[in-house]
């Protein structure tokens, strides 16, 4: 007789968070309907205020993506045509778009090989008189070194937009990440630690000045209805999408808590497994697991992995293949394309051809976690 198909575990699981959340949801938008404030409304505002407070920071502006917050956060930090902005080349590409789309270039330097965040030695040896800011990525959940990238920002005068699309509710020493520089990026994409229903982001800030720019930027450069002080964009945070967020946010500590209780499950059951490098807590803050992801030998080893746990209806994922500057939108060849200073940075190319994630998510069982680990300590 047949042994049943098993259940399939996937990267995530959207499904599974919604009954805890049904009633605080579902009253909200059925409140929301009723009052018909859909722009720039009641929820968007107090949203602001209860993630600000969260956060520890003075400000925080609304958005309508997590890449708008980046956007924002560097026009609203003064960059400019011709300037350059350090970052890391192991990133989703939205972190170097949109330095681009302020007109300035992306300078990549290579990663710390435990963290994969920024090298802050890196950081320094790269800095020209063309430097204007640097953006750290807290990549998978891990802070990157703010202590050491504040420090060389405040010796060459530097602005520092945090990325955070990956990181809320990570902080270092009690310090949350977008409170430490002088912008922070949110994302309130549905899978990420905080997520909504629907593209969201969210830009912190420490002075009322850069608040201000801020809220005009999304709103078409105006303060005032009809009134424009500079041109501006559409991106605005959806009023629906404000409640879904304030209903769980709540309930972040806990959902990273059960982040962190899957990732030191997997840890604990792979640890001492053949030609797997497991994530590191490197000590510089709270790591709180976007994404579980550990090295493999090599890029077949990686891939005879995934199989592997694609026959037991597992997912896994690669995040990512290709580090930025090696993408062909760097190229600077073609239309559409930028051209960047070349670069070798082999840490990043390194961990890009070895990276694997497995699924992380506040829900997934240790059951499953480790039928997971069964299934890679048996490959």
């Amino acid at each position: 007789m047949n042994e049943p198909t098993p259940r399939p575990i996937p990267m995530v699981d959207l499904t599974a968070q919604y009954p805890l959340l049904r009633e605080a949801i579902d009253t909200g938008l059925s409140q929301a309907l009723d009052e018909a404030r859909f722009i720039l409304g009641p929820n968007v505002q107090a949203l602001e205020q209860a993630v600000a407070d969260y956060l520890g920071v003075p400000h925080a502006v609304a958005v309508a993506s997590g890449t708008d917050a980046l956007h924002l956060a560097l026009l609203a930090a003064g960059v400019q045509p011709g300037d350059e902005v350090i970052t890391t080349p192991f990133s989703f590409i939205a972190t170097a778009e949109a330095i681009c789309y302020v007109g300035a270039t992306p300078r990549f330097v290579d990663i710390d090989p435990r963290s994969y965040n920024l090298a802050p030695a890196a950081v320094e040896a790269a800095i020209t008189e063309r430097t204007r800011a640097i953006i750290p990525v807290h990549l998978f959940g891990q802070p990157a070194d703010m202590p050491a990238l504040n420090a060389i920002a405040a010796r060459h005068g530097l602005e520092i937009v945090e990325d955070c699309a990956q990181s809320f509710g990570a902080d270092v020493d009690g310090v949350m990440t977008g409170a430490m520089g002088t912008t922070g990026a949110f994302s309130f994409f549905p899978s990420k630690n905080l997520g909504g229903y629907g593209d969201g982001g969210l830009v912190t800030a420490t002075s009322e000045a850069a608040a201000s720019q801020l809220r005009a930027l999304r709103n078409h450069g105006s303060h005032r209805r009809y009134y424009h002080d500079r041109i501006g964009y559409n991106s605005r945070l959806d009023e629906l999408q404000a409640v879904i967020l304030r209903a769980k946010l709540p309930h972040i500590d806990q959902f990273n808590n059960e982040r962190r209780r899957v990732a030191h499950r997997y840890s604990e059951g792979l640890t001492g497994a053949a030609d797997l490098t497991l994530p590191a807590e490197d000590g510089i803050g709270r790591h709180v697991y976007h994404q579980y992801t550990l090295l493999c030998r090599d890029s077949d080893h990686r891939a005879a992995l995934m199989q592997r746990l694609d026959d037991h209806h597992i997912a896994s994922a690669v995040y990512y293949p290709v580090p930025l500057h090696r993408q062909a939108a760097f190229n600077g060849t073609g239309p559409g394309q930028v051209a960047i200073p070349a670069a070798e940075l082999p840490v990043a190319e390194a961990t890009a051809e070895r990276c694997l994630s497995l699924p992380i998510y506040p829900e997934l069982a240790n059951a499953d976690a480790d039928r997971i680990i069964e299934v890679l300590r048996d490959a």
